[in-house]
């Protein structure tokens, strides 16, 4: 009979069957009846498969005017192997049941009806016994069971073999789990019993035994992990380490040498395509589960294998949660299509922007109180914003020398934030000149469309330096930048503005939506004000730096002065220098009254015409 404890099977694979078989056949009893299973034939006897089997016994009892002496057996499961130790059985030889064959057993016993109706202690039972007292209390032997019940399906679906092994996969998993989460809890200073996050999880360790499972049979244990409560942040492990041993062991679609797509067999593409939605359909639905990282590399993975759009749109959706934990390499997404396009994938990167776009702030699982406490100059979900804003600005910077990019997808992407995503626009600027210079056919309308993305007043001095000599520019841009350069100039000369000047507008416009902050909430009015107060000092900055350059100059101009000559020289500039000092004394001070000022200027002035007119 076969015992745990019994002689183990000789190898399948070391010798031919018909050789095995002599081994244990009783060779001085001649045999009464072949059984031919899938093209292996066993001399048999029919006395000892009659008493376990009750198939056969049916199937002999039907031919048994005609004598019958050899006999075929259709479909059945595991094969010749499979029979071999079924009829081992009947003969009463003794073999070693475990992990490996107790499911060609338990399936086999099913199809000869190897059941208790006709012996006791018949196959089934035995078989029976060691699942429910071996394996269904053993991951890894569960595991292992269900990577055989591949090659018996559907009999070991409609045995239920399946749905136990996958019951005791994710049970087991789930108490791994729960031990490991207790070995790591201790106690604090203060007596207080807490989780140690620095320990190593060690319930995790099923993550790569789970790699040896069909997709079909993967999926359905991964979903009876999440019905059990299995952390996602384990399920996603598990689903990054599945990925990466079975797609990238697989020949590449992509030749990265000319761009072309290289063409396989459709089988093999149509079971990567497969596994691709299949893997998509389990990730977790918290956010961080898995590195951003690996989205994006199942992105390209599915566009590159044309996979459906909803598993496309949802990786999107995914990685739009998250992009603010992008790199520049994760967006360039390669274009698969024909060779007319454009270098990359531009269209899913605008996808991913407008579902970064209209994520709803709630989503960030951040109350008001958390904002305040925050030390960073931003609230967080600004903070995101102004990574993302930089990120697109590197990637138009990447995508703009491509000379198949249309100017409308160009400014798709460009204008998808906000305007208050940038405190810059250094990196916005150097991206439209670069499409401008990689782009020279475009007209003198579609340049200063392009332009107006650019918000002037908010380029650093050295951007504006260079924007006020570049010929690529639209005249009207030009004019843009030297206008708020001069008022820059303006406002390091003097400490107040006139009330028609334009920038005092716009200074009081937007100290005037201090007001509206009223209506704004909390958090949108302390990002605003943090905002605005960065902005000021870099404003402060620039004016200082602006007022060393005229102190500079005013020096210089003096020391010409006195080398000159010509006292009528001397006296026409006497008074510019005499107003330039005042000026920059009043404006120091920012107290005196402009009759003062008057006063005083004349108080320079005549001095200077009464040396004039003496000489």
């Amino acid at each position: 009979m076969a015992h745990a404890e019994s002689h183990p099977l000789p190898k399948c694979s070391s010798r031919p069957i018909a050789q095995r078989r002599n081994e244990w056949i009783f060779s001085d009893v001649p045999s009464d009846i072949m059984i031919e299973v899938n093209g292996a034939t066993f001399p048999l006897h029919k006395f000892p498969l009659v008493s376990r089997s009750g198939r056969i016994r049916k199937l002999i009892a039907e031919r048994r005017d005609s004598d019958i002496s050899r006999l075929e057996l259709f479909n059945l499961p595991g094969g010749a192997v499979a029979f071999e130790l079924a009829a081992k059985f009947c003969y009463g030889i003794n073999f070693e049941i475990t992990a490996s064959n107790v499911a060609q057993l338990y399936c086999v016993s099913e199809y000869l009806e190897m059941t208790e109706d006709y012996a006791k202690e018949n196959l089934a039972s035995r078989a029976e016994a060691y699942l429910d007292g071996v394996v269904c209390k053993n991951l890894e032997k569960s595991v292992e069971v269900l990577h055989q019940c591949e090659n018996l399906l559907p009999l070991a679906e409609e045995l239920k073999l399946v749905g136990r092994c996958t019951d005791a996969i994710a049970s087991k998993a789930c108490t791994e789990q729960i031990a490991s989460s207790f070995s790591r809890l201790e106690y604090s200073s203060s007596g207080r019993l807490h989780t140690n996050r620095q320990a190593k999880c060690s319930g995790d360790w099923w993550i790569e035994d789970l790699s040896v499972l069909r997709i079909d049979m993967y999926q359905r244990v991964i979903t009876a992990m999440r019905c059990r409560g299995v952390r996602p942040e384990s399920i996603g492990a598990s689903l990054v380490n599945y990925a990466q041993k079975f797609l990238t062991k697989k020949p590449t679609l992509w030749n990265a040498s000319n761009g072309s797509k290289i063409e396989f067999a459709g089988s093999v593409e149509n079971e990567q395509r497969v596994l691709v939605e299949s893997i998509a359909s389990l990730l977790p639905v918290e956010k961080l589960a898995v590195p951003i990282s690996f989205l994006f590399g199942l992105l390209r993975t599915a566009v590159m294998l044309d996979c459906s759009i909803a598993c496309r749109l949802d990786l999107e959706r995914r990685i739009g949660s998250q992009l603010d934990m992008a790199t520049l390499d994760d967006l360039l997404i390669p274009s698969f299509r024909h060779s007319g396009d454009t270098l990359f994938d531009v269209d899913t990167v605008h996808r991913i922007l407008v579902n970064f776009s209209q994520q709803d702030d709630s989503e960030d699982g951040l109350d008001e109180s958390s904002t305040y406490e925050s030390d960073g100059p931003q609230s967080p979900s600004q903070t995101a914003v102004i990574k993302v804003a930089k990120l697109v600005d590197s990637y138009l910077a990447e995508i703009a020398p491509d000379a198949n990019l249309r100017l409308t997808k160009f400014m798709a992407i460009a204008e998808i934030l906000p305007g208050d995503a940038r405190m810059l626009d250094d990196g916005l600027y150097r991206a439209i000149d670069i499409y401008l210079k990689a782009h020279q056919g475009l007209s003198d309308l579609e340049r200063r469309k392009l332009c107006k993305l650019i918000d002037f007043q908010k380029l650093s001095q050295e951007a504006g330096a260079h924007a006020a000599q570049n010929e690529r520019l639209p005249v009207q841009a030009v004019v843009q930048v030297l206008y708020f350069e001069q008022l820059r100039l303006r406002n390091a000369l003097c400490g107040s503005f006139p009330d028609d000047d334009p920038k005092l507008a716009f200074q009081s416009r937007r100290i005037s939506s201090g007001a509206l902050s009223a209506a704004m909430s909390p958090r949108d009015n302390y990002a605003s004000l943090r905002r605005e107060n960065r902005e000021l000092k870099l404003e402060l900055a620039r004016m200082r730096m602006r007022l060393n350059d005229l102190e500079k100059d005013h020096v210089c101009m003096k020391q010409d002065l006195e080398k000159s000559s010509s006292h009528k020289f001397m006296g026409t500039f006497s008074r510019k220098i005499g107003r330039m000092n005042l000026f920059r004394r009043s404006s120091s001070r920012g107290s005196t009254s402009p009759s003062k000022q008057s006063q005083r200027t004349e108080s320079k002035a005549t001095p200077g015409r009464v040396r004039a007119n003496s000489s």
